[in-house]
């Protein structure tokens, strides 16, 4: 009897320890479990992540374009940036072929409200080609200096005076390979009094028209004379002159150099760059830059003769109804 008990009680052992063990690997199992979880947790996170990765690549690499839809695209923006900009004119102050070239070479390294700002004293004393070429260069210095690099400007300007004087009768030629052989005249120059003060088309690529080119994908050029000539292959002639304005306002005015408002622009979906700037609406708003009203030498109309003034007219005549109506409405 006692042997039978004492057999029970050696098989219920192991039953017993069987029975508790769960109770001690539990947590064990559940702690194994949780780092399971986790670790799949974060491959599928990592997975998502990389995916997410690759998408946006995808989304950079666009598809290529070829010649012939770059070319209507780029068209497509002209005419966009002449409805955006009907007034668009030269934001130098001048009255003839003289006073633009002379301003032109001032404009450089420095804005044109400040040109506009320094040029009625200057030509109140240096009409003339006569009167700049046979200026006192101190004196010169001292009108030009808010300008910058004033003497290298005043050398320049004396200078295309004395050339002006002596080889042209006084007169600003009107052809491409005279202008350029006058000091402190380049191509950009050339074309800028060219286009303004003789009608004949040209290309005007300073820093906002090589820039905007580029992330238009006009061209892929760093030097100003390959942009001219891919962009004018790109363009009727007819459109040389007001496509150089239309681009530099906008250039001015939305895509700057190191914050473009993109997420303001109105030609963002034919834009190949959009997304250098502020994409976000309201952050992009705040980042546009307009004309400034009231200051000296600013003008905020362009010449009464010019060709976009008409358009600025029937526009500005439109606003104003507008606002009448809404004065009635009222």
């Amino acid at each position: 009897m006692a042997e039978s008990k004492a057999r029970k009680t050696a098989t219920s052992k192991p039953v017993s320890e069987s029975a508790s063990k769960p109770s001690v690997t539990k947590p064990v199992a559940k702690k194994a479990a949780a780092k399971r979880t986790a670790v799949k947790s974060a491959a599928v996170k990592s997975a998502a992540v990389k995916s997410a990765a690759v998408k946006s690549a995808a989304v950079k690499l666009r598809k290529p374009e070829s010649h012939l839809a770059m070319v209507r695209r780029a068209r497509r923006i002209n005419r966009e940036l002449a409805e955006l900009y009907p007034y668009a004119h030269p934001e130098l102050d001048f009255e003839n072929p003289f006073q633009l070239l002379v301003a032109t070479v001032l404009s450089a390294q420095t804005t044109d409200l400040r040109v506009n700002q320094t040029t009625p004293a200057l030509f109140a004393k240096y009409p003339t080609p006569e009167d700049m070429a046979a200026a006192n260069p101190e004196e010169l210095e001292e009108i030009i200096r808010p300008t910058g690099f004033f003497r290298n400007k005043a050398k320049s300007l004396i200078g295309l005076s004395i050339a002006l004087r002596d080889e042209f009768g006084g007169e600003v030629p009107g052809r491409l390979d005279d202008l350029v052989t006058l000091p402190g005249v380049g191509r950009k120059t050339a074309n800028v009094v060219l286009g303004n003060a003789f009608g004949v088309p040209g290309i005007t690529v300073d820093t906002h028209f090589g820039r905007l080119a580029r992330r238009f994908g006009w061209t892929t050029e760093d030097d100003p004379v390959k942009v001219e000539h891919a962009v004018g292959e790109i363009f009727p002639k007819s459109e040389w002159t007001m496509l150089s304005h239309r681009v530099v306002f906008h250039g001015r005015r939305i895509c700057h150099s190191q914050k473009p408002a993109c997420g303001a622009c109105p030609i963002a979906p034919l834009c190949p760059a959009y997304g250098e700037g502020e994409t976000d609406p309201e952050k992009a708003r705040k980042l546009l830059k307009y004309e400034m009203g009231g200051q000296p030498g600013q003008r905020l109309r362009p010449p009464s003769d010019f060709p976009g003034e008409a358009a600025a007219r029937a526009d500005a005549a439109a606003h104003h109804g507008r606002v009448a109506d809404l004065a009635v409405e009222k």
